[in-house]
């Protein structure tokens, strides 16, 4: 029987395992006679006193009591029955909590904000830092209470503080695994100062957006034949929203049922209902709004 492995599906992505965990991993295979087993990490063999490896004739072991950061690697195990064999590949990543940020500064205060900023840990636990935990402490009775959690960037600024408190500021790092196990914390404190002036917001002046209709996009002359409904389209812009009118050799269409209006996002369109010949003649498509007003006219031909 040819060697061959079967690969538990969740081996098939990276095993994410944390520091202190058990990791026992089992790979059945087939294979007759007996195939020779062989494990290794990172392409070298491994340590026995490190890792257990146990084989039987339908799987292999692999055994940790306690994972540590540094059996996180590629393992590849291969199955050899003379001069055939199979391989297979399996990544383990073992995380721990992250170090605390670095550099934590206060860079300012006023009103009734101060602005934060520090640098990601040294030591990021052997996986992605997913985002940080600020906290904030008034001076007096040092209780922390979380402002951000999950916050993603390295900088930020605390709001709504209390004017005449002094406040100190501390960040944990967060991973897979968890809060880092201490935090940064700023050195000096923030003080809110007392202030008698009192804020004017600047007026600005509305700006006026409206413009009288343009037409952006124009009608075209066409030739049609008869008994096939057509179309004529044009574009036109214009705030507020221009109302539009159709003419036909200067007469109003808009009670005639053989016509149909459309209007779209500016996109105008006249729809005719089998044109005869009678219907062709000159077309004008016209947009009025309290700004002004806009025309444009075309030719149908009806054969």
């Amino acid at each position: 029987e040819r060697p061959k492995f079967w690969l538990p599906r969740h081996l098939r992505q990276t095993l994410v395992k944390k520091v202190g965990e058990t990791i026992n991993i089992v790979i059945p295979f087939q294979g007759k006679p007996r195939p020779k087993i062989t494990w290794l990490k990172d392409g070298q063999t491994l340590d026995s006193k490190d890792v257990g490896i146990r084989n039987s004739s339908t799987d292999t072991i692999l055994f940790i009591r306690k994972a540590e950061l540094h059996h996180s690697g590629a393992y590849e195990v291969t199955l050899q029955i003379e001069n055939m064999s199979d391989k297979v590949a399996i990544t383990i990543q073992i995380i721990d909590k992250p170090g605390p940020p670095q550099n934590i500064k206060l860079v300012d205060v006023w009103g009734f904000n101060a602005a934060l900023e520090w640098t990601p840990p040294q030591d990021d636990g052997n996986a992605q830092i997913s985002g940080y935990t600020v906290q904030k402490a008034d001076k007096k009775t040092m209780e922390w209470y979380t402002v951000f959690d999950h916050y993603r960037r390295t900088n930020c600024i605390v709001s709504d503080l209390i004017m005449g408190n002094e406040y100190f500021f501390r960040i944990f790092s967060e991973n897979l695994c968890g809060l880092s196990e201490t935090a940064a914390t700023t050195k000096n404190p923030a003080y809110i100062q007392k202030t008698g002036t009192t804020y004017k917001p600047p007026s600005y002046k509305e700006h006026d957006f409206s413009e009288a209709p343009k037409f952006t996009h124009p009608l075209v002359n066409r030739s049609v034949i008869a008994g096939y409904n057509t179309t004529l389209s044009c574009a036109v812009r214009g705030i507020p929203k221009p109302k539009i009118f159709w003419f036909k050799n200067k007469m109003d269409l808009s009670g005639d049922a053989k016509y149909r209006m459309f209007s779209k996002q500016g996109v105008l369109t006249l729809e005719i209902r089998k044109p005869t010949p009678f219907d062709g003649g000159i077309y004008t498509c016209k947009a009025v709004n309290e700004c002004g007003e806009a025309e444009i006219e075309c030719r149908l031909d009806v054969r």
